[in-house]
């Protein structure tokens, strides 16, 4: 190969080293900074130059690029000694969700380092724990009190979060193990607990129901003593209707009336083929049956 082809070949492979380290790419779920001779590079509004996903330039050499994913992450801590109130110890085991917000801090408190970042977290949190248990019984916390403490849990390690440039989505206590000494105590802390709460409940369930039973006596009083007021005066009003009726039939046909009537008379008087009755056969009551009507 002569010379000028050699030359040609060497700018040729300058310049397609040049290209490929002057391009680069953030996949999906990644933000980058480029760090020129060291230093994070900023817009010139002051802010921090960060790069989305996608095909990027940098100048060559002289930028670095640095990537970080901004997903979600979830942070176990198997077990962390807190104390009480009471000044009792117990462990406690919580995971944290979090994200990276703020790159360029994130940068420079952790070196981009995840483990590095995920101890300082667990030292704030635990700070924010710590504080939150001593001002709490054992038995808030196991008990009514836990919703309240994960919510201040996760605000408190918001705010002390805030200077590694790191947000905390939130904080979830899955396991909280008493000591052996304590434990029975605290149990039947909790029973007693329950059951004056179970008391009151039955004994205002009972007051309610007797109440309600009052009520329902009365309404049924009232109901009944309505009825028989109206049953009353239908009655009365169709015994004067049945009376008016009688009397109409008396003054059209008295002897037809007076035979109607004995007639209902005899079928009243045997309401079964058991009845019998022992008169005298001449008498007024069977005058019909003997022709003195």
């Amino acid at each position: 190969m002569d010379t000028p082809s050699k030359n040609l070949a060497i700018v040729g492979g300058v310049v397609a080293f040049l290209v490929l380290t002057s391009l680069f790419v953030i996949k999906e779920g990644e933000q980058g900074i480029v760090l020129r001779l060291g230093e994070i590079v900023h817009q010139d509004n002051g802010d921090t130059r960060t790069y989305n996903p996608g095909l990027h330039i940098k100048f060559p050499l002289i930028e670095q690029i640095k990537k970080f994913d901004v997903r979600l992450r979830t942070f176990n801590v198997p077990s962390s000694r807190i104390l009480t109130k009471e000044q009792k110890m117990v462990h406690v085991d919580y995971y944290v969700k979090w994200r990276i917000k703020d790159i360029a801090k994130y940068f420079k408190t952790t070196n981009g380092v995840l483990v590095h970042a995920q101890r300082l977290l667990e030292q704030r949190i635990n700070n924010a724990l710590r504080a939150s248990f001593g001002e709490r019984t054992i038995s808030e916390v196991i008990t009514a009190e836990r919703e309240n403490i994960m919510s201040t849990l996760k605000d408190r390690a918001n705010e002390n979060s805030n200077t590694l440039g790191i947000e905390v989505v939130d904080v979830r206590l899955k396991q909280i193990d008493l000591p052996k000494e304590v434990s029975l105590s605290v149990y039947e802390r909790m029973r007693a607990d329950r059951e004056k709460v179970a008391t009151k409940y039955r004994s205002d369930g009972r007051s309610q129901a007797e109440k309600l039973r009052a009520k329902a006596d009365a309404d049924v009083t009232v109901i009944l003593a309505t009825a028989n007021a109206e049953s009353a005066q239908i009655r009365a009003s169709g015994d004067a209707e049945a009376a008016t009726i009688y009397n109409n039939a008396y003054e059209k046909d008295s002897k037809f009336y007076n035979v109607l009537r004995s007639l209902q008379a005899y079928e009243n008087s045997f309401n079964s083929k058991k009845d019998f009755l022992v008169l005298k056969p001449n008498i007024e009551y069977f005058k019909y049956f003997h022709g003195t009507g």
